[in-house]
């Protein structure tokens, strides 16, 4: 039984919900996403609560009968509240600044690094070492903010890199002298 899948989504108040032959539109106050799912999965919108009902009980359907759950609770809770990932850049001379919707990252090389914000993604810099990535939809704000971490991942000696907040980077030790 996937416990995840039989739990019912609540909608919020402002969030609607249009499901036509499997492709699910969700409306809210930050946004609307849409999304098709698979046709073995039977959504059903009840008033303010979402179901999802299988077929069967083999093993591939508990499967997409969770993940589709997921899916769609991500999506409501997007369009409600919206997503954030904070990224922290620790180095010497390390900084961002935002250029309109462009973010460009000085980590250490000899040019600057420059990344254009994805539609429905938004660049906050509360000061230049710290980087907030939010959006509606937790799969781009995800994506965005591993490709920015992943222009200058942490190194295990110095610990200089770009990091999501609260990650812990395991330390090494450097080569003994003789």
């Amino acid at each position: 039984m996937s416990r995840i899948g039989n739990k019912v989504i609540v909608l919020p108040a402002g969030v609607e919900i249009s499901n036509k032959d499997n492709v699910v539109t969700v409306k809210g106050p930050k946004g609307e996403l849409t999304r098709e799912f698979s046709k073995d999965i039977e959504i059903r919108v009840e008033g303010t609560e979402v179901t999802l009902h299988r077929p069967n009980d083999s093993k591939e359907m508990k499967t997409i009968h969770g993940t589709t759950r997921a899916l769609l609770n991500n999506m409501v809770v997007g369009v409600s509240e919206g997503f954030k990932k904070e990224l922290e850049m620790r180095g010497v001379g390390y900084r961002a600044q935002l250029q309109g919707k462009k973010l460009v990252l000085s980590v250490g090389k000899s040019h600057p690094d420059e990344v254009e914000a994805p539609e429905g993604i938004t660049f906050e810099l509360p000061n230049p070492t710290t980087i907030v990535v939010s959006g509606i939809s937790k799969e781009v704000v995800g994506q965005t903010a591993a490709y920015v971490r992943s222009l200058r991942a942490p190194e295990p000696y110095k610990g200089k890199g770009i990091r999501y907040v609260g990650e812990f980077v395991r330390r090494k030790e450097g080569k003994t002298g003789k």
